[in-house]
């Protein structure tokens, strides 16, 4: 633990950044209690990654019975070959059957429904026909950037319900009668209450990282939204798990799914973890900003727990002269699509991230993943480290830890 040997005799300044002044989380948090883990957990020597076989897709996108304009917008993107949940999951969605897919994150499963679904829903007249609900804004503007892109010349188009943005527009876009409706729950419930969004029509049901939707709080919300669906229809489940919760939702609201499971090992064997002693709060500040000063941390990501501390920690760094950008649910889409868009490009090193604002984000090249603040859970500890070490690229975790104190 270099940092903690190297720091840990430095006196306490008596709150010099601000950071120990007042309540330690920053601000309140809702919903469940944090979970124990043991620190040993947060500790892993990197195993190099075994040599993966290629996957050997039985279909090409060019043999899927797609019609013309479909196939060349497929083609202009650059895709020929399925990956593994592309590849098993589109013949099953095209027959209309309903699909348990248990994919990573980053293996194309947007693609996988999208494309069919787009295919069956040319020339239907009745809208909205098509229901997609996502954990995050960012995921479901990224769904509804890539319908965009594979459904150009076909007539069909889309409304992006998430919070954060101005209702109107999107009250607007309903009134309209798009085809697609891509959404996040709580967004959702809320247009259906005050009467602007109708979903008799819809023949198609996507949920789309259902497990993170789950741990997330919005069961209640799913319930209520699928309740206003008609049965007749298609359901299609996509999750990185299947948990027993995860099960329970299928049994309701599924009729003989199909399972495609194409779920690898988790990434976390493959990064290098380690923990860093810190006394308190302040404390763990002045070692964070002496590690982001070091060279090795080319782009990195930063979990905090409220979303008022990610902002001040991220106003901190900035002020220290680490280029730092903060991504939370009090900031509107805009911000943190500028935010996000500031961080891939490289304009700033440093982003500090709530867990629900960082959900379904596809960042390359993280160099390192560090936990400011413990997670929820393990599982999220996990997803969390999951964002470094992608692509067979080297990756690195840390997480602060308290220091305990010696019984005597």
């Amino acid at each position: 633990m270099a940092y903690q040997q190297r720091n840990g005799g430095r006196p306490n300044n008596g709150g010099r950044s601000g950071f120990n002044r007042g309540r330690s989380g920053g601000g309140s948090r809702k919903g469940p209690m944090k979970k124990y883990i043991n620190p040993s957990k947060f500790i892993n020597k990197a195993t190099p990654k075994a040599e993966e076989v290629p996957y050997e897709p039985k279909n090409k996108f060019a043999d899927f019975p797609f019609g013309n304009q479909l196939h060349h917008n497929i083609s202009k993107k650059g895709y020929k070959l399925p990956s593994s949940i592309q590849d098993q999951a589109i013949p099953y969605i095209i027959d209309g059957k309903d699909v348990i897919g248990i994919a990573n994150t980053g293996t194309g499963k947007t693609a996988a429904f999208l494309l069919p679904i787009i295919e069956r829903q040319t020339g239907i007249s009745l809208r909205p026909s098509v229901l997609i609900i996502a954990p995050t804004r960012e995921l479901a503007q990224q769904i509804d950037e890539e319908f965009r892109i594979f459904s150009q010349g076909l007539g069909l188009f889309s409304a992006l319900i998430v919070g954060g943005v101005n209702a109107d527009r999107q009250i607007r876009d309903l009134k309209r009668r798009p085809h697609f409706i891509i959404g996040t729950p709580g967004r959702l419930k809320d247009m259906m209450n005050r009467r602007y969004l109708n979903l008799e029509h819809v023949n198609t049901l996507v949920l789309d990282e259902a497990d993170r939707m789950l741990d997330m709080g919005f069961l209640p919300d799913i319930r209520a939204i699928l309740s206003e669906v008609p049965r007749d229809r298609q359901t299609l489940f996509f999750s990185a798990t299947i948990t027993p919760e995860i099960s329970a939702l299928v049994n309701t609201f599924s009729k003989d799914p199909v399972t495609v499971s194409v779920r690898t090992s988790e990434t976390s064997d493959h990064v290098e973890q380690d923990v860093i002693e810190a006394r308190d709060k302040t404390h763990k500040v002045e070692l964070l900003t002496d590690m982001l000063r070091e060279k090795e941390y080319d782009k990195v990501l930063v979990f905090g727990e409220t979303k008022f501390g990610v902002q001040r920690l991220s106003d901190h760094l900035d002020n220290c002269g680490i280029s730092s950008i903060a991504i939370h649910g009090n900031k509107n889409q805009s911000q943190r699509a500028r935010a996000l868009k500031q961080f891939k490009d490289g304009r700033v090193r440093v982003m500090v991230a709530t867990d629900v604002a960082a959900r379904g984000l596809d960042i390359p090249n993280v160099s390192h993943v560090i936990n400011f603040d413990t997670p929820q859970t393990y599982e999220d500890y996990v997803h969390r480290i999951g964002r470094t070490g992608r692509g067979g690229a080297s990756g690195h975790a840390h997480t602060f830890i308290e220091v305990r104190a010696v019984r005597r």
